[in-house]
């Protein structure tokens, strides 16, 4: 079981950190502010994915260790407020381009 999540997580996490990246290349090298913040926003989304996803490894796929628990935790916790705070800055971006 644990190596099947494995085979699933790592894909995941490789993903969402290429759509990271692209995103954020993309969004330094723009001159548009709102396009800029689109492109920032889905790469919040893709992180707060990425970090969301290294938490579960931590949390499912380790021993029973405290320290382990605890990064998976804080993990979690920041991937969580980036995937909202994407999502939100999204919406937002989304909804000044129909004013």
């Amino acid at each position: 079981m644990d190596q099947l999540m494995q085979w699933l997580f790592a894909p995941v996490i490789f993903i969402s950190l290429a759509f990271s990246a692209i995103f954020s290349f993309k969004s330094r090298r723009t001159k548009d502010a709102r396009t800029r913040g689109i492109l920032t926003a889905r790469m919040n989304i893709s992180m707060g994915v990425m970090l969301l996803f290294i938490a579960l490894v931590q949390l499912f796929l380790s021993g029973e260790s405290t320290l382990r628990i605890v990064i998976g935790a804080v993990f979690m916790v920041i991937g969580i407020f980036n995937l909202f705070a994407g999502l939100r800055n999204l919406s937002l971006y989304r909804a000044t381009r129909d004013q």
